[in-house]
């Protein structure tokens, strides 16, 4: 087994990449860097990708097309986005849902409040913080842009936005008393890690950040995330980091602060958020509201068309019949040569001249 990260040293990848060459690394774990050209396997079997949603169309196709014979593919994720929800309608992929917490584990509890309660919701860090538990406090932006004024650049819709570092300077303010950790992207890598040892260690209370504590942070002990803008988030999104918490036998919490001026779309966000913890269910909402991008291309979100008789998100066992009545077309007729049968080898023919077939990558 190897690790290639992007980290790893031009001479360590030299070496990886001739004993992946010649098929002696049987596993190789690692982050975006297996995507890169220079990564060849002697005989690729099988791709797990973990995080799906943090991969685009176009790089998971790169990782299908690093053998002859196409890999078998395992995609995982919380909540998978609109376009692979769709294909599971479709039928192009088999789905498995882990739909049971961890024993012990108890169901997040999901809030959402506007920035007039703000006070509220700093009561409520101060009783969890005196309960012994800590907290996140997640922003859109590590620092706001500014004009040659000095004075913050507004948004599209002539909003500000909180960002990280006056978000720092507030929590110190409002928790003379608590410690608190900064971790954002343009920490170093080894800055990064100590301040986010210091959070699990317990050492402090409360880690300010953005979203790079998304995936892969585990700290047991704490119990309240709180998200600002979190209008500037998408359900996905929103969903991750809420599981940041809720990692122990404590009841979590998760708070959605947003402006007080909400688009309708905006407040059906929230109100899903703040109605189910099933990752399912609001990948099935996100699908509903954002469309689910184009299956023969690369966009992920969306609706580039539209079904003449079906929607998505609510005709699945019709959606299911049609498989099937394509599926009994293909088992009596495989090279669709029957006279009715010549619109669908037409629109098949269509999809081979694309340079890539891109509705064969989940």
């Amino acid at each position: 087994m190897d690790l290639l990260t992007g980290s790893t040293t031009a001479k360590q990848r030299e070496a990886l990449h001739e004993r992946l060459r010649n098929g002696q690394t049987d596993i190789l774990v690692g982050t975006h860097a297996l995507i890169e050209d220079e990564v060849q396997f002697a005989n690729l079997g099988l791709v797990i990708v973990d995080e799906q949603h943090r991969f685009g169309v176009a790089q998971r196709a790169k990782l299908w097309s690093k053998n002859v014979q196409p890999p078998h593919v395992l995609v995982m994720t919380a909540t998978p986005i609109p376009r692979t929800l769709a294909m599971t309608v479709y039928g192009d992929l088999s789905v498995s849902v882990i739909d049971e917490l961890p024993p012990g584990r108890k169901p997040i509890r999901t809030r959402h409040f506007t920035n007039l309660n703000r006070d509220r919701v700093y009561d409520f860090i101060r009783e969890e913080i005196g309960k012994g538990r800590q907290v996140y406090v997640v922003y859109p932006l590590i620092e706001q842009k500014k004009d040659r004024q000095g004075n913050p650049v507004p948004v599209e819709d002539g909003k500000t936005l909180a960002d990280l570092e006056n978000g720092y300077e507030r929590m110190h303010r409002a928790f003379p008393e608590c410690t608190i950790s900064m971790v954002h992207g343009r920490l170093k890598a080894r800055e990064k890690d100590y301040q986010m040892q210091l959070f699990a260690a317990g050492k402090t209370q409360i880690l300010v950040a953005t979203t790079v504590i998304e995936v892969g942070v585990n700290v047991p002990n704490a119990s309240v995330m709180i998200v600002e803008n979190a209008e500037r988030f998408g359900l996905s999104q929103l969903h991750q980091l809420r599981g940041r918490v809720g990692r122990g036998a404590d009841q979590s919490y998760c708070v959605l602060l947003t402006d007080v001026q909400l688009s309708k779309d905006t407040r059906k966000r929230m109100e899903i958020m703040e109605a189910t913890n099933d990752g399912f269910r609001i990948a099935e909402a996100d699908l509903q509201l954002r469309g689910p991008g184009d299956l023969e291309g690369t966009q992920q979100s969306g609706l580039p068309f539209e079904l003449k008789i079906a929607s998505l998100s609510t005709d699945g066992q019709v959606l299911e019949l049609a498989r099937q009545a394509a599926l009994d077309i293909l088992d009596n007729d495989p090279e669709l040569v029957a006279p009715e049968h010549q619109i669908y080898a037409y629109q098949l023919k269509k999809l081979k001249n694309h340079q890539r077939n891109w509705a064969e990558i989940s």
